[in-house]
């Protein structure tokens, strides 16, 4: 399952961006230029899938924060976000499409929260390779949905502003394309740095269930390690990039009990095992992603959004082979303003690193077309 492509419209510096996407995609550009925009737009869909688009455009300020602030003209038409992607399954050649609006509510309503983010307009439609047919359309509070016999029916049940039809229909469990697609997008990561300070769930114990891959916020860290050493019984790459990142040191994972833990050993105190509460900030951030990339089961799509944060630069290097180990099996996106890390995962995976820039106030990458190709990147593909 690949995210092709994404497009995001009045989305904070994204005045109106649309790119094609690599199994493995880097953006690079210095802070201010709207890395991290792309990144939570991105985040964003998801969000809508799981029915919490209002909850996180509402978090981060509502949508006089969320909207572009720059220069709007008339014909623009309501000053909504727009978001979408388009995901390729490659096994069954079915081709997903998602598009969401989220505005404010309109000056003349009555009722509702006057600065709620509203979602205005979504739609999935599904291509088998003759055409695309739409499986769901929602317009306001009304939701449109195909059924089994392929055709189009008035779903019974109403969307309030702040629900997403897709989460909506994807709950009822009739719809098996709505279905997919919510599973595929709920099923992505995306680790934007984790906590370090004394009480990061890093640095503590976790409950011994088996962790086939770590939660955004690494709170089953100890047990994704423990499901490697104890279930899956082979370390042998994440060793060797411990190794190589932490000096030499050894990850020691006791067989778990009530809860999971575990310390490392390094070669200056060889018989002592450090517990993870007296570790660095950039060995505990390290150890986080090496559980991000490197776990018993990997997503189908990571996102990394500025990793090489408090990490050494000698670790930049461990990284890239984790993040390129990790891109055999998911697709894998990165915002990072480190060179030096866009370079090593440049020598490892191959890919050309896209510079992300401001152009007229607009967050854009540097030789993209307004289709979304970049130049240069069809002469790769060949």
């Amino acid at each position: 399952m690949r995210l092709r492509s994404m497009f995001a419209q009045n989305y904070r510096s994204l005045r109106s961006i649309r790119m094609d996407l690599a199994d493995t995609t880097l953006f690079l550009g210095e802070n201010g230029v709207g890395k991290s925009n792309l990144y939570r737009a991105l985040q964003l869909v998801q969000a809508a899938v799981r029915g919490r688009l209002a909850h996180e455009l509402a978090a981060e300020g509502g949508m006089l924060s969320a909207l572009w602030s720059g220069t709007r003209r008339k014909s623009d038409g309501p000053a909504r976000i727009r978001l979408e992607v388009e995901i390729l399954d490659e096994e069954r050649a079915v081709t997903f499409r998602y598009h969401v609006e989220a505005g404010l509510r309109p000056p003349t309503a009555a009722a509702g929260f006057p600065l709620e983010p509203q979602v205005k307009a979504e739609e999935l439609t599904v291509e088998t390779g003759r055409r695309a047919v739409t499986m769901m359309k929602r317009s306001g509070p009304g939701i449109f949905v195909r059924d089994g016999d392929g055709r189009m029916q008035e779903h019974p049940e109403e969307a309030l502003t702040s629900e997403t039809a897709i989460a909506l229909l994807g709950d009822a469990g009739n719809f098996p394309e709505v279905a997919a697609f919510r599973r595929i997008v709920s099923n992505w990561r995306f680790f934007h740095g984790f906590r370090t300070d004394r009480a990061s769930p890093l640095r503590h114990p976790c409950l011994a269930v088996t962790g086939p891959m770590l939660d955004e916020d690494g709170a089953n860290l100890a047990a994704v390690f423990a499901t490697l050493v104890h279930t899956r019984q082979d370390t042998v790459e994440l060793d060797r990039i411990l190794g190589s990142a932490l000096g030499g040191a050894q990850l020691v994972v006791p067989e778990p009990g009530e809860t999971a833990e575990f310390g490392l050993k390094l070669p200056d105190f060889p018989h002592r095992i450090f517990q993870p509460r007296e570790l660095s900030d950039g060995q505990i951030r390290f150890l986080g992603l090496a559980a991000a990339l490197l776990s018993y089961r990997l997503p189908p799509l990571i996102a990394l959004n500025e990793p090489e944060a408090s990490l050494h630069p000698d670790m930049l290097g461990p990284l890239a082979d984790m993040i390129a180990e990790a891109s055999k099996t998911s697709q894998v996106w990165i915002v990072t303003h480190s060179a030096q890390l866009a370079e090593a995962v440049r020598e490892r995976c191959g890919l050309r690193p896209r510079k992300v820039i401001r152009e007229n106030g607009a967050t854009w990458i540097e030789g993209m077309r307004l289709t979304g190709v970049i130049s240069g990147e069809e002469d790769d593909d060949d």
